[in-house]
């Protein structure tokens, strides 16, 4: 009786040292499989990550304020610099055609985005006074940055730079994106269409007419450059990030292959400072992260043009405008602005008083011929005999969109439109239809 049940506990001995061993085996088999997938999958976005510009910052220069207790670990705020470049170049030298701040709540998933109006006065690196966009041009992104944080006492150490060229892909890849146009944005999106044609050697077609539509890469890039209509700058910085919620939209609800395609073309005209740890790291997370809201700063403001600057937005109470961004971000976290940005606040005053002229602020400003329709531009267009009218306008006033030499006529408005061959900023010619490559 023993010998039998020493025999039946050393079969089940051995039946549960192979059931174990099945298990490690198996349990041996998916690790190793998961480590291969880990690996291969780091491998792949190394390779894809090795397509980006990327740069290191110096933190010790990036003027992030003592006096402010940042919150770094509840919010990841990124600076995102659009780059009127036409040879691609992500570098200094090139204005920051677009300034926008997207702030990324880690614990709510929530992102929140502020366009720095570019024609801002403000502090510059050096410690003069100039449009927000030239410290891209002199000091590079870690200028740029440096010179956020330090007029707005906030805490920004990552950057994306894109030329207007990668906007075009990534909007193509995705299909195109819906907007809602008004006439007058038609016919000032077909005059920008050209030039960007030109640049990305993309062909497109003319917008007929006002209303929701589906817009491809180089009309909906030509849609954020506007900023002859009602609104001037600022509705350009609207329309921006419009288009950007837009591609978000899309791009969370597209599939790998599409996403794929995207890093290929895209990733080569980014420049940025995330490490592939970081990338991977919020990669994980992107599609739970949802874009709530959008707005401008300054807040409150007003206009003027100034000797040495041109045209320029001065904030009406910089200190109270620089509160409402933190607020706007953040909260009411019982922020109180340093004494820094108290000091730039009385010296924007100081220096909008003494600095205020009656000049043309055109002959302050870079020359524009190149980035519309028309001979200037370079560009090739078709049918010039086209034009249409719009039903809303009609509806008000029974005016059409304008040929050479006439008026456009929208929202009470009246804008010029000069005829070809003259010295004209906007570089008119008499071609105002199809765009091709």
């Amino acid at each position: 009786m023993v010998k039998k049940r020493n025999r039946r506990r050393r079969r089940r001995a051995q039946r549960g040292f192979m059931a174990w061993a099945l298990w490690k085996k198996v349990l041996a088999i998916a690790g190793g499989t998961l480590v291969l997938l880990t690996t291969a999958g780091v491998a792949f976005a190394a390779s894809k990550l090795g397509k980006l510009e990327t740069t290191t910052l110096d933190t010790d220069k990036l003027n992030i304020s003592t006096e402010i207790e940042h919150n770094e670990t509840g919010y990841l705020n990124v600076a995102l610099f659009g780059l009127d470049s036409r040879d691609g170049s992500l570098s200094s030298g090139e204005r920051s055609d677009t300034i926008i701040i997207a702030s990324l709540n880690r614990q709510t998933k929530e992102v929140k985005l502020c366009s720095v109006f570019r024609d801002t006065l403000l502090q510059q690196p050096d410690g003069s006074y100039n449009k927000a966009n030239a410290a891209y041009s002199t000091d590079d992104a870690e200028g740029a940055i440096a010179m956020l944080n330090k007029n707005l006492d906030m805490d920004i150490q990552h950057y994306v730079t894109v030329n207007f060229n990668a906007l075009v892909d990534v909007i193509d890849e995705l299909g195109g994106i819906e907007l809602d146009l008004t006439g007058e944005e038609v016919f000032w999106t077909n005059g920008y269409c050209t030039e960007t044609s030109r640049v990305t050697g993309k062909s497109t077609t003319e917008l007929t007419k006002p209303g929701k539509q589906l817009l491809d890469g180089v009309q909906a890039t030509s849609y954020c450059r506007i900023r002859y209509t009602q609104g001037d700058d600022f509705k350009r910085a609207e329309r921006q990030r419009t288009v950007l919620q837009e591609v978000v939209n899309k791009a969370q609800k597209a599939d790998l292959s599409t996403i794929n395609r995207i890093i290929d073309k895209v990733f080569p005209k980014i420049a940025t400072n995330f490490t592939l740890t970081e990338i991977l790291a919020y990669a994980k997370d992107a599609f739970d992260y949802s874009l709530t809201e959008m707005e401008g700063f300054p807040f409150d403001k007003t206009t003027a043009t100034l000797t040495d600057v041109g045209s320029s937005v001065i904030p009406e109470g910089f200190e109270d405008n620089v509160t409402k961004l933190h607020n706007f971000f953040f909260g009411n976290d019982g922020y109180t602005p340093s004494s820094i940005v108290k000091s730039i606040g009385y010296e924007i005053q100081s220096y909008t008083a003494g600095n205020v002229t009656d000049e043309d602020p055109s002959v302050y400003e870079i020359p524009e011929e190149s980035y519309y329709y028309g001979e200037n531009s370079g560009a090739t267009t078709e049918n010039n005999d086209s034009t249409y009218t719009s039903d809303a306008e009609n509806a008000q006033n029974g005016s059409t969109l304008p040929e050479n030499g006439s008026t456009n006529s929208s929202g009470g408005e009246t804008t010029e439109i000069p005829e070809t061959g003259t010295d004209n900023e906007a570089g008119f010619g008499d071609n105002q239809n199809n765009i091709t490559e």
